[in-house]
């Protein structure tokens, strides 16, 4: 596990530094690993740039995201490939994305769940699906089936709007039973996304992430919820209201799913209209910057060194030197928010919005899975006389998150291709001298 941030303090265990001696005459001391778990529908993602004209022609809405059958896929494919309009093909899907920046970042095991071709040819979708995805996220557990995966095809017009044609393949049909109970629940994170529960006819995808839910919901594992597209939440807001309040641990979401969730439009009322029903809360808000809220014990409150903010909850950022707990194990819960702009004012160019707010949620992920590395090695540290989720304060991880997301917005692929720098040019050489 490589640890979040710039840490120096008592808090940071050199665990791995012990006396070599001692290390060999003890080999049930080695660390023990945890890993996040997540489930996702295994799909490449297809990028083209494309006009309106090109739109109408396969009766595609603007703007939306929706799906497509095998002729129309085929048709669509052959259309771009023979006026060379891909731009990119990549390993995609939402919590794919999640799983590949988590490992990235935290140089640490992640396990995805869903279907793969069980016969996998040269240059075909699944191969370039696993071509691009870090050694690290485990695939062993994936479910053969006899077909394709999906395919999202990324159409993106003059005025940057991204509107997504869906081919399923049999990306839909993961099984109840492949669902393993134990991993679940030795997971530190069960990680999915609203997409999950958009499936008809025989698809058993939904079950077998329902039946996922049920293991981590009955061994106290934190389920994620990522919400995808505000179309999707749109449809039945109060079922997933209902959903998010039962079942689900710590949520994440952009502005716009925030308000089709909650009906506030400004992110913080909708980040706290959220913690009604769950811990946690993280809001990226375009080129406002991300917002994050949870929960922590009155005790255990830290203010803020930094500037009290305005807002519609006034100096909502009081806390934010916080670690986040679940309100369950808070005596007297406070709610705590915090707020940080686009790393660096946010680029000079964005190459690509799509993947950005899976790379800020793995950053958090990596920041809760720390927490339990710390827990599991070191379970007497003082850190962890404080029942926190998260190994850092709230303003720490929505710095992080932030930066993250950054290294995706500035590059094509919805994927790290490597970690964060050790040093960041921005920061002046005192602050790596403290």
């Amino acid at each position: 596990m490589k640890f979040p941030g710039h840490r120096r303090h008592k808090h940071y265990f050199p665990v791995e530094d012990k006396d070599p001696l001692i290390n060999h005459l003890n080999a049930e001391d080695r660390l023990k690993r945890n890993y996040i778990c997540g489930i996702d529908q295994i799909v490449v993602d297809i990028e083209a740039k494309v006009d309106q004209a090109f739109l109408d022609e396969f009766h595609l809405q603007r703007g939306m995201s929706q799906v497509i059958d095998n002729d129309v896929t085929n048709a669509l494919y052959e259309r771009l490939k023979r006026d060379d309009m891909i731009d990119y093909e990549f390993a995609g899907g939402t919590i794919g994305n999640t799983m590949h920046n988590y490992s990235v970042l935290a140089d640490d095991r992640s396990v995805l769940l869903g279907v793969m071709s069980e016969s996998i040819e040269i240059g075909s979708y699944a191969y370039k699906f696993l071509c691009n995805t870090s050694s690290r996220v485990d695939l062993d557990h994936l479910q053969p089936v006899a077909g394709p995966i999906g395919r999202c095809f990324t159409l993106i017009d003059d005025s940057g709007e991204r509107t997504f044609a869906i081919s399923a393949g049999l990306m839909n049909y993961l099984r109840p039973e492949s669902i393993s109970q134990s991993l679940i629940e030795n997971a530190s994170a069960l990680v999915i996304s609203a997409y999950l529960m958009r499936t008809k006819g025989d698809e058993t995808m939904t079950q077998a992430t329902m039946q996922a839910v049920e293991y981590a919901n009955n061994a106290g594992v934190p389920v994620v919820l990522t919400l995808g597209t505000k179309f999707l939440i749109e449809q039945d807001p109060q079922w997933w209201a209902e959903f998010v309040e039962k079942h689900v641990d710590i949520l994440a979401m952009n502005e716009e799913e925030g308000e089709a969730i909650t009906g506030f439009d400004d992110p913080l009322l909708a980040a706290g209209k959220a913690l009604d029903w769950v811990d946690l809360v993280i809001c990226t808000a375009g080129p406002t910057g991300l917002y994050m809220a949870g929960y922590v014990d009155d005790s255990m409150k830290r203010e803020t060194e930094y500037p009290l903010l305005p807002g519609a909850i006034p100096e909502f950022n009081r806390y934010e030197f916080s670690r986040a707990m679940r309100k369950s194990h808070c005596e007297n819960p406070v709610r705590v928010y915090s707020h940080t702009a686009p790393y660096m004012g946010g680029p000079d160019t964005i190459k690509n919005t799509n993947g950005a707010g899976d790379c800020a949620l793995a950053a958090v992920l990596h920041d809760l899975s720390a927490n339990e590395y710390h827990r599991l090695n070191v379970p007497n540290s003082a850190k962890h006389e404080q029942a926190a989720i998260t190994y850092s304060s709230l303003a720490q991880i929505s710095k992080y998150a932030n930066r993250a997301s950054f290294e995706v917005l500035v590059q094509h692929s919805p994927r790290l291709s490597r970690g964060l720098p050790e040093r960041e040019d921005s920061l002046e050489q005192s602050y790596w001298d403290k």
